[in-house]
């Protein structure tokens, strides 16, 4: 009686123990006591199986030193992941809007190579589902899903996430994650289930053939990598971030992407087309209604932007050391320096795998560089839009976007042919400190 009492009391100790480490660790690491598979059920975790039950008994003592053993390598287990978790893992999260060349940015980590775990675009569900649930995305709450998920997902912990995912995973499995063959991670041979006949997944792998994606063997994958980066064009203010810059288990550098908000118009215009058919409008008739609301969200989406950057570039506390800002076009004209810059700001190794990668897509022909590729003659995109937005639309853009411009350094056209003359360069010479 006196050896059962002592061994419950045991496993109670423990139990506790495991509370009081990171809450991410213990739901992660429960999870990976059973590989979980499409074709294995997953099965109770954590300490649930090997827990004594109210009518079992210990009749020899080698099954008390066999759950001691089980108790001790499991504590062992927290407090290695724990360690990992403190000591050189970093955690890049890219910042941007659409259609500011971040999917093209975004390669420059995904490329990395077996050291980062990748993920594209993962608020895309959050964003999905609280829009169609509330009929359109409230400000405070997003932030508030946006933040925690990322802040999981750094911990490599994706049950929030699964939350938000439509429809919604069994057993940890879906077919529905957005974009996964963006994310290379998500397609390397360990996280690659077997494929299940008739099963149909949008966004399946392109390198290999895999089955329906299993958040727990992707959540064991991303444990064992020394590195995590995660590219969003979802969050409006760099201020909703502060917890996960000041949360002692992360290392997180903000890397805020931006591009000239004449460019970025002109972009959407073309790969949004029935989103912006206003401004297409517009551009036909040669008037644009100043207060019509989609000018004010223009000035809105200006003004987050600018917001975030004045703050990231006035390095309170909290930021210092965390936060960097490029521009699109100086990584469209000097890819290689610029990356360079990135990852030496980042404090990870610049492999040679990258430095190929970005040789390769920066020099890419017309046919190669679509409308969403991740392939551009990037030079060529700097000064592309000039060509195709009006000059009426781009004295709209400079009017409700001022003070975004100049903060960035970009130059106002004051004439039609000022705006198409490629000889006048309209990005100015602009060092932004971030060290």
């Amino acid at each position: 009686m006196r050896i059962k009492y002592t061994i419950s009391l045991v496993f109670f100790v423990a139990l506790v123990i495991i509370e009081k480490e990171n809450n991410i660790i213990s739901r992660v690491s429960d999870k990976l006591a059973l590989k979980q598979t499409p074709q294995t059920p997953l099965q109770p975790s954590g300490l649930s199986h090997i827990l004594p039950k109210h009518n079992a008994s210990f009749t020899t003592l080698s099954k008390t030193n066999s759950a001691f053993s089980l108790i001790k390598r499991r504590l062992e287990n927290y407090s290695q992941h724990k360690e990992v978790v403190t000591r050189g893992r970093k955690h890049i999260l890219l910042l941007a809007t659409t259609r500011t060349g971040s999917s093209f940015v975004g390669e420059f980590f995904n490329q990395q190579g077996d050291n980062m775990f990748f993920l594209f675009e993962p608020l895309w569900h959050v964003e999905k589902m609280l829009t169609l649930e509330t009929g359109g995305t409230n400000a405070t709450a997003s932030a508030k899903a946006y933040r925690d998920v990322l802040q999981q997902l750094f911990l490599c912990d994706f049950s929030l996430l699964e939350s938000f995912i439509e429809p919604l995973p069994v057993n940890h499995i879906t077919t529905g994650l957005f974009r996964r063959e963006s994310s290379s991670s998500l397609c390397e041979e360990s996280v690659c289930s077997p494929v299940i006949k008739g099963v149909f997944e949008r966004y399946r792998c392109r390198t290999r053939r895999c089955g329906p994606l299993n958040l727990t063997m992707a959540s064991e994958s991303c444990l064992q990598k020394e590195h995590r980066a995660i590219k969003s064009v979802r969050v409006r203010q760099l201020e909703n971030l502060r917890p996960l810059a000041e949360d002692p288990r992360l290392d997180v550098k903000f890397i805020q992407l931006v591009r000239d908000p004449r460019a970025v118009l002109a972009s959407r215009m073309v790969a949004f087309a029935a989103k912006y058919k206003n401004w297409k409008q517009w551009a036909i008739d040669g008037e644009v209604p100043i207060d019509d609301d989609e000018v004010r969200k223009l000035k809105g989406n200006c003004d987050n932007i600018r917001f975030s950057a004045e703050i990231g570039l006035r390095q309170p506390a909290w930021l210092r050391r965390r936060y960097m800002l490029v521009r699109y076009e100086d990584i469209a004209r000097f890819p290689m320096r610029k990356a360079t810059e990135m990852y030496r700001f980042a404090g990870i190794p610049f492999t040679p795998q990258v430095k190929s990668w970005i040789l390769k897509n920066t020099q890419a022909s017309k046919e190669t560089s679509g409308v969403y590729s991740t392939q551009k003659n990037s030079s060529e995109q700097v000064e592309k839009w000039r060509f195709s937005l009006p000059f009426k639309i781009a004295q709209v853009v400079q009017k409700v976007c001022g003070p975004t411009l100049k903060l960035f350094g970009y130059k106002f056209v004051s004439s039609e042919e000022m705006l198409t003359d490629k000889s006048i360069s309209l990005i100015e010479d602009k060092v932004f400190n971030f060290l």
